[in-house]
């Protein structure tokens, strides 16, 4: 597997930016349209979950969770994109992730931000 399996974020020329910071520098906060987020939940397929177990007695990476959970963020990325670009943003502010067991039988991801429209100075 490549460090392309393992990383994430956006494009270059995303038309919905996504940042951690309160603000973009050069930019200046037109509208503010409120929270956003983007939510999923995958389950482990026994492969995995048996594998980590015998990795776990070992020591080391789990490199097939991790690839998962890449995955998983991903696509919770994606969702809060779609859901800020429905609702008019073309930025998300603060983006944050949120990771939690669902039920004991997968990891439940959630992307949020706040969708804002913004303008170059």
């Amino acid at each position: 597997m490549g460090i392309e399996d393992y990383g994430g974020g956006q494009s270059e020329h995303a038309d919905v930016l996504v940042v951690t910071t309160n603000d973009v520098p050069g930019h200046q906060v037109t509208r503010v349209i409120g929270e956003v987020f983007g939510l999923t939940v995958r389950s482990r397929h026994l492969g995995s979950q048996i594998g980590a177990g015998l990795k776990s007695m070992i020591g080391g990476e789990l490199k097939g969770l991790t690839k998962t959970l890449v995955e998983t963020r991903n696509q919770a990325m994606e969702r809060l994109v779609e859901q800020a670009r429905a609702r008019g943003a073309n930025a998300v502010l603060m983006m944050r992730f949120d990771v939690s067991e669902a039920a004991d039988v997968g990891t439940e991801v959630c992307a949020y931000g706040t969708a804002a429209v913004i303008s170059e100075l």
